[in-house]
């Protein structure tokens, strides 16, 4: 089986939400109140308004994500930028996050490989792309700890499982860290983990018309 960590690539992220990941309509963390009402709520115009982001992203910041793609079949995503380029964080109880940290924006793994190690891969390569840049010391997130939590994100036990530590407490939307000083032992082992899910995921490509609908939450709805 191939298997292969990916930057984050705008055909990518189409070809992800032909898996039915809703992270190219989830405009929560990538864009203001007044700029997600104005992205409007028809799908390609949303879907336009995050490839827009993500562009931005990779022209003034550089890589910004990390796809699981197994047999050319992507399975999982993980999105990030700094908090100064993530406008929408700005608007959550818990906020801001800290400047020496990367916020990750979205995170998504397909329903039918939840609970099979992908989703740590991602974080731990996320944390191999951080510690090779300069001038960044954590990684953090907001994530669903109760009902009424913004899309986009993953549920607090998720997080604390993967290394994360909580920062700031709040019921619905607590925010993360994670030290990126904490995961020099593992974050070379991104190839080794990918290893060990062989045999546990066997993508089963969507036909285009069993792609299940796609939804998301942008919190302020």
């Amino acid at each position: 089986m191939a298997r292969r960590v990916h930057p984050l690539t705008l055909d990518l992220l189409e070809r992800l939400e032909e898996q039915g990941c809703p992270a190219r309509q989830c405009l929560t963390w990538a864009l203001d109140p007044v700029h997600r009402a104005r992205a409007g709520e028809e799908p390609d115009e949303r879907a336009a308004a995050k490839d827009a982001w993500v562009s931005e992203l990779l022209r003034e910041w550089g890589s910004c994500g990390r796809v699981l793609v197994f047999d050319q079949v992507p399975l999982a995503v993980v999105v990030y930028a700094p908090p100064a380029l993530a406008p929408g964080a700005g608007a959550v109880p818990t906020a801001p996050a800290s400047p020496d940290a990367v916020l990750v924006t979205d995170i998504w793994v397909h329903p039918r490989h939840r609970g099979r190690g992908l989703g740590r891969v991602l974080v731990q390569a996320t944390a191999r792309d951080l510690a090779t840049r300069g001038g960044l010391r954590a990684v953090e997130a907001f994530a669903a700890g109760g009902p009424g939590a913004p899309g986009c994100t993953a549920p607090l036990d998720f997080w604390l499982r993967t290394g994360f530590r909580t920062q700031r407490a709040h019921p619905v939307v607590p925010r993360v860290r994670m030290d990126l000083r904490s995961t020099v032992s593992w974050v070379d082992e991104v190839e080794a983990a990918l290893e060990r899910l062989v045999g546990v995921v066997r993508p089963v490509p969507v036909p285009d018309a069993a792609v299940p609908a796609v939804h998301r939450d942008d919190g302020d709805r």
